[in-house]
């Protein structure tokens, strides 16, 4: 088999019709409008980001502007690599290839699986998956949009999702092993995964076309991908808060400004009283180098570091921030103008390597943009998503998750009504039902229990977790009025279950 048919890989032959075969590698481009014609690529209009568009209006990305966005910044990168006559492009092809349209086609459905609520809703899930149904894996975004493209999401066949080439399906896994599989040099264990027990076997089928990818580490494509997740996370949130007047200039020049005076001290200081000081100016952006040297020590660099804080402050803090959003055209101008020139820069920043030196794929930022996005990362980790107003919220949609998950699973433990129980959270019950006992027959060893009671249950809340997961923001919010008997609005156009 040759490298090309080993990345197309489809589990069932396709036909192609006479324009599609005209096409460069067509089956790739079948590969992205399917995700892009998908109902649950669809649905990351209405899911958040980070903050709701109901909260700080229309400009505020949402989880499908922030995907178109991650898919063009991941193009460009590729582009570059693939069209490069020299020693890195010669090295990419050896590596597996790095083809525009697999990059475009993994960025655009690199965040499908995440639930309403953004993040919270990923958190609340997880815990929720654990501690009520024993499913040990619990919820993660990335495993889950695996489990959509390649189970629940059908496109005309039963039992293939939508049928995408080994090379698509290879790019989304992101973290590319089970839960706390995944770790560092020092063996902590990566609370990341891109994969379920039930859905080994296809990821392993996927990656089967990669030899040279080393087990644990991304594939060109996938490392492309998730570069280009980086640099528009850690610049269109920053472009959201900005315009929403919610970055306040003079908190967040003062944590900069007492880091720099006083930065030979905390230096000296031990870590566990610099974090019991979290919210003094300074003693954040400190616990950040910390976090950084901690967790990736095969690239922190405290002179990088330093040079990446004075750049943010620099361009940011006493620039950017500096004039408040106003709304005008001009301001529309010096915001895209910032924006573009920062992209720019970083997408520049990336590096091929033969060798990479820890879990951190082939292609790479190098160490000066790596260490600029964690700083720019940081503006919004520490002033927005620490808010007290923000968590209150939170918390709030935290509680509708949960009463979510227990009045569906009450539904379906109710021998007398299950039947009138919503036919795709059915369908999902048994799709995961399936998955289960036939792991159980064919891998065991990935399930921690092959009682057949016990399977079922965690089958029936994996069914559970996959219905809520798949709702957009107003959808959950109206089922849960509608399961508490909290609204009159029965026939809702748009909310059909």
């Amino acid at each position: 088999m040759t490298t090309a048919d080993a990345r197309l890989g489809r589990r069932l032959p396709e036909q192609l019709d006479e324009f599609q075969l005209a096409e460069d590698n067509p089956h790739y481009r079948v590969d992205i409008e399917r995700i892009r014609f998908s109902p649950y690529f669809s649905r990351l209009s209405a899911v958040t980001q980070v903050i709701a568009q109901s909260g700080a209006g229309l400009a505020v990305h949402n989880r499908l502007t922030h995907s178109v966005k991650v898919a063009a910044v991941a193009r460009a990168i590729a582009m570059h690599l693939h069209r490069d006559p020299g020693p890195t492009g010669r090295l990419v092809e050896e590596l597996g290839g790095c083809h525009p349209v697999v990059v475009q086609a993994a960025a655009s459905a690199h965040d499908i699986g995440h639930p309403p609520f953004g993040h919270l809703g990923e958190m609340a899930l997880d815990r929720l998956a654990r501690s009520r149904f024993r499913l040990m894996e619990g919820f993660e975004g990335n495993a889950q949009t695996y489990r959509i493209i390649t189970r629940l999401d059908e496109h005309d066949r039963p039992g293939v999702g939508l049928n995408l080439t080994r090379a698509v399906r290879a790019a989304v896994l992101k973290y590319p092993w089970r839960r706390d599989q995944g770790g560092n040099r020092r063996g902590a264990a990566s609370s990341k995964f891109s994969m379920y027990a039930v859905d080994v076997a296809d990821a392993a089928d996927a990656l089967s076309a990669y030899p040279q990818i080393e087990p644990g580490q991304q594939t060109l494509e996938c490392s492309v991908m998730d570069i280009a997740d980086d640099i528009a996370y850690s610049l269109h949130d920053l472009d959201d808060f900005y315009r929403a007047g919610l970055l306040n200039q003079a908190a967040i020049s003062g944590e900069f400004r007492a880091w720099r005076r006083e930065r030979a001290q905390l230096r000296r200081a031990d870590t566990a009283s610099v974090g019991a000081r979290g919210r003094t100016p300074g003693y954040s952006l400190e616990m950040l180098w910390r976090r950084l040297a901690e967790r990736d020590p095969w690239i922190a660099d405290a002179d990088a570091f330093d040079a990446a804080v004075e750049k943010v402050s620099d361009e940011v803090i006493d620039g950017l921030l500096t004039v408040p959003f106003d709304g005008s055209l001009a301001a529309d101008r010096a915001l895209a103008r910032f924006t573009s020139e920062w992209i720019r820069h970083l997408q520049a920043s990336v590096e091929v390597h033969r060798e990479p030196a820890f879990r951190s794929g082939h292609i790479s930022l190098n160490r000066t943009a790596w260490h600029e996005v964690a700083v720019l990362k940081f503006l919004h980790e520490r002033f927005i998503l620490d808010r007290a107003d923000l968590a209150i919220y939170q918390r709030g949609q935290a509680s509708l998750v949960e009463r979510l998950v227990d009045g569906l699973t009450a539904w379906l433990d109710d021998p007398y009504d299950v039947r009138r129980a919503p036919n795709r959270l059915l369908d999902l019950v048994d799709l995961a039902t399936e998955d289960y006992f036939t792991a159980r027959a064919e891998r065991p060893e990935l399930l921690s229990t092959t009682d057949q009671t016990e399977l079922q249950r965690r089958a029936v809340g994996r069914g559970v977790i996959d219905y809520i997961s798949s709702l957009t923001d107003a959808q959950a919010i109206h089922v849960d009025a509608l399961l508490s008997g909290q609204t009159e609005r029965l026939w809702d156009a748009g909310q059909a279950l």
